[in-house]
């Protein structure tokens, strides 16, 4: 289970500096540009919020599937700027941009042309897949917890 949450994947210096790059602009995109503004708008958002039409986030109530987003949007995100639990913080906001973008935005055509789109959820989910596959590298916290004795091949 440790290995699961907490392997960091590549021990490479330049990939861990480029996963590191991913994950802090990618985080912290999310963090301030989506999460935090949620946490601002809260009262205003709980009354118009949509919940998802999928079983079973389907029983949510408004307030709780905004409270769901926020977590992943902000805790998440907070988690991916650490590099701690990269790869179920990456699978968690990953979820919530495949929510936004084929649920939320499901009628809206994919590239933006001046209206709504699922352009910007699915440019959000790009990098989540790549975190979940590659992990947090070795510039992370995630590569505290991990230990290999035996040498990784690179």
């Amino acid at each position: 289970m440790k290995k699961f949450f907490f392997d960091c994947g590549t021990h490479d210096p330049v990939a861990s500096s480029g996963l590191l790059a991913l994950r802090v602009g990618f985080g912290l995109m999310m963090l301030i540009g989506h999460g935090i503004g949620k946490i601002e708008d809260y009262q205003k958002l709980a009354e118009i919020w949509t919940v998802p039409d999928l079983w079973p986030l389907s029983y949510m109530s408004k307030p709780i599937s905004l409270m769901a987003t926020i977590a992943a949007e902000v805790g998440a995100a907070a988690l991916l700027v650490l590099g701690l639990m990269t790869r179920p913080a990456a699978f968690v906001l990953g979820f919530a941009m495949c929510v936004a973008a084929f649920q939320f935005h499901g009628i809206h055509p994919l590239f933006a042309k001046g209206g709504p789109s699922k352009e910007m959820a699915v440019l959000y989910l790009i990098p989540c897949f790549a975190l979940i596959l590659s992990g947090a590298g070795q510039w992370s916290l995630d590569a505290l917890f991990t230990h290999d004795k035996r040498r990784r091949r690179r």
